[in-house]
């Protein structure tokens, strides 16, 4: 019976280059904001400060801006009838209308609209216990981004600030605002393109 060649690299070498492929695995895993977030057991670990989504409307940034910036058709594609208009330096008010979260307020605090450009308000990321008081807690920073493309309009959401988080809420925050916010991605585009 004819026997294997040796393999050219020692036992320590295979384990080297064994970890070496682990760590740019978790380095392009990391890089993926999307999916930024270790299983460790039974529970997912947040290792990242922000969720990025980035989506192409075939809409002109006209649109989308009027999509994002009217309370009104704010509402409608993201499941919230909000009590007003968005003003910089106010509080927004409304309540949810997505089945099941009916029973729950809204509200985010207005920092920034440059038309076609920029809109970014802050709020409480995933403060659905009706009997907590978050308004202790630091808020996380939501920001819309246009950019016009050739064939519409480039849109980046952008939430930062999870790490201020208390720690018994950051990861389950995180985990589910990043579901979120691709099923808002989606909501947007549904909307805008319609």
């Amino acid at each position: 019976m004819p026997t294997r060649p040796p393999n050219p690299q020692t036992t320590s070498e295979r384990r080297a280059t064994k970890w070496l492929h682990y760590l740019a695995d978790i380095a392009i895993w990391i890089g993926n904001q999307e999916v930024a977030c270790l299983r460790q057991s039974k529970e997912e670990v947040c290792v990242s400060d922000r969720i990025e989504k980035r989506i192409e409307l075939d809409a002109p940034p006209s649109r989308v801006w009027r999509a994002l910036t009217d309370h009104r058709e704010f509402g409608e594609w993201f499941r919230v009838k909000l009590d007003g208009p968005f003003v910089p330096g106010q509080v927004t008010r409304g309540s949810i209308t997505y089945p099941g979260y009916e029973h729950l307020k809204w509200e985010a605090t207005v920092q920034k609209m440059e038309p076609e450009r920029l809109f970014s308000f802050t709020w409480h990321p995933y403060a659905i216990d009706p009997n907590a008081d978050y308004s202790r807690e630091p808020a996380t920073l939501v920001e819309f981004r246009l950019e016009p493309t050739t064939g519409g309009t480039r849109l980046t959401v952008v939430e930062s600030g999870f790490d201020a988080l208390p720690s018994h809420r950051r990861d389950e925050a995180w985990r589910m605002n990043n579901q979120g916010w691709s099923i808002q991605a989606q909501n947007i585009q549904t909307h805008v393109e319609s």
